[in-house]
């Protein structure tokens, strides 16, 4: 079974077995650095907030060997899961007041969005834009977001700024930053490739966990999704600068994570730019590439640049 069939067999399965007039249709939308997803979208009556569950990586557990059963059981309760949590209330999504709690940023490459940046509030980060959504739901299975767009800040009555000074509020609750070694972040991905359970709370340096230096941390945020965002949370840069006691490179690893190298004379910039761009067309996904070179965080001036020209990336809220 193709992709395309796939994604109409989980359709009429899930209109099958879905009760009260829920209705399951297929949706395709523009995504991070312009690339569509095909995804469920369910649509309950009397409420007005669809939810879209994207069928890409249910896809590939099906070519795996899981049955097309179990795959939609595991949908259904997914959304049977969230769509009883208050974040869901349609009444609250209507108002500023019932949202401002739960805006949240994320980072997207600038050049490689712009029809999308059309549609939404911004603000530019160096050659970044910062973008901003509802964290609806957050559980074991995944994230229920909602893209903040204008016509939803019109609704609101509320501009970028407004959305900012929220967003770098609930960061700090709903997406602390993770700052941990290289060593660290690679055991930690054995650990849960293999099922086991960890040893302990994580290695956040963030929090005066200092132990084992390294060559290498990786920055991101505790639900690892869209955590390149924290190189734009206030004072983090200069928490890490503290850390290190030097400026140091930011290598966009993805939209999810950057990787943080300690400045040494021995880095050319050059050299760390071509292994940015091997590694975005190799090994990450084209909606997860950030950005295809390197930063510098000079801690002299607080600012985070790239190329010859410095830009201030400072996040002072």
């Amino acid at each position: 079974m193709d992709y395309k069939e796939f994604t109409n067999a989980v359709q009429k399965q899930m209109n099958q077995r879905m009760e009260g007039g829920v209705q399951a249709s297929l949706y395709t939308a523009v995504k991070n650095n312009g690339r569509e997803r095909t995804g469920v979208l369910i649509e309950t009556p009397g409420i007005n907030i669809s939810p879209t569950i994207y069928l890409e990586e249910y896809y590939e557990s099906y070519l795996k060997g899981r049955s097309l059963g179990q795959i939609v059981d595991e949908i259904i309760n997914f959304y049977n899961s969230i769509k009883q949590e208050e974040s869901w209330d349609c009444e609250r999504l209507r108002s500023y007041e019932g949202v401002k709690g739960r805006i949240v940023f994320k980072l997207v490459n600038t050049a490689k969005n712009r029809k999308f940046l059309n549609t939404v509030p911004h603000r530019s980060f160096l050659d970044l834009s910062i973008v901003f959504y509802v964290l609806l739901e957050a559980t074991d299975d995944g994230t229920a977001a909602l893209a903040v767009t204008n016509s939803h800040a019109e609704q609101w009555e509320v501009c970028a700024e407004t959305l900012w000074a929220d967003a770098v509020r609930n960061v700090r609750r709903l997406l602390p930053a993770e700052f941990v070694t290289m060593d660290h972040a690679l055991k930690v991905m054995l650990r849960e490739n293999r099922g086991s359970a960890g040893d302990g709370d994580p290695e956040n340096l963030l929090l005066g966990n200092v132990r084992e230096r390294d060559g290498m941390y990786i920055l991101s945020n505790s639900l690892r999704s869209y955590g390149a965002a924290c190189i734009a949370y206030p004072h983090i840069l200069e928490m890490i600068g503290e850390i290190l006691q030097r400026d140091y490179y930011v290598l966009p690893s993805s939209v999810h994570e950057v990787v943080i190298v300690p400045f040494s004379l021995s880095l050319d910039r050059g050299e760390l730019d071509e292994m940015i761009r091997e590694i975005n067309v190799t090994q990450v996904a084209e909606e997860e590439v950030l950005s295809n070179h390197a930063y510098l965080y000079e801690r002299r001036t607080g600012t985070l640049g790239s190329g010859n020209a410095r830009q201030a990336g400072r996040a002072a809220g």
